[in-house]
């Protein structure tokens, strides 16, 4: 069933689980996973851990990046889960533009629990004063684009088992 599951990117705000999903659901479908954040330029990292928020410029050649390495993945036969925050939909349509075949999971959750999340852990760059700034960017997914959405109230193994299923459903229908 796995080898059907196409390229993944688990997106949502930084504190809703991306990386914590995203390896449980690499592992759950025997697939390599990436936390995106890994492939942040030097920049990136510095101006976040600043406190300072991406714009577009300093997202595009991530987001490119991420795209890349979906496409290369699924061209040698291993498609990948990458956690990427993926906020807006031209973010999303940069990414599908270089790997079209990418279904993205949307962590979805209330901003007093996010913040609580990112209060309660230690993250190198990514300060919980920068969840105010994430939201108000996050584009909600539209209906034409390929996404399911997970809601992060529920226990990681539980989401984790909804969505396997649910990407079963899709590749036996």
């Amino acid at each position: 069933m796995s080898e059907l599951v196409p390229p993944i990117v688990v997106m949502g705000v930084s504190g809703s689980g991306k990386s914590t999903i995203g390896q449980m659901l690499a592992d759950a479908l025997h697939r390599e996973f990436i936390d995106g954040d890994s492939l942040h330029p030097e920049s990136n990292r510095q101006k976040m851990a600043a406190g300072q928020a991406l714009n577009d410029d300093d997202r595009e050649p991530w987001l490119r990046v991420i795209g890349q390495k979906l496409a290369d993945g699924s061209a040698q036969g291993e498609p990948l889960v990458i956690a990427c925050s993926a906020l807006k939909r031209k973010y999303r349509d940069l990414i599908r533009g270089l790997e079209p075949a990418t279904v993205f999971v949307h962590l979805c959750g209330g901003s007093t629990l996010i913040r609580d999340r990112m209060n309660a852990r230690s993250h190198e760059y990514m300060p919980s004063s920068l969840l105010d700034s994430q939201l108000a960017t996050l584009e909600q997914p539209e209906p034409d684009e390929a996404v399911l959405s997970a809601e992060i109230t529920q226990a990681p193994e539980d989401i984790v088992r909804q969505l396997v299923a649910d990407f079963t459903a899709v590749n036996h229908a």
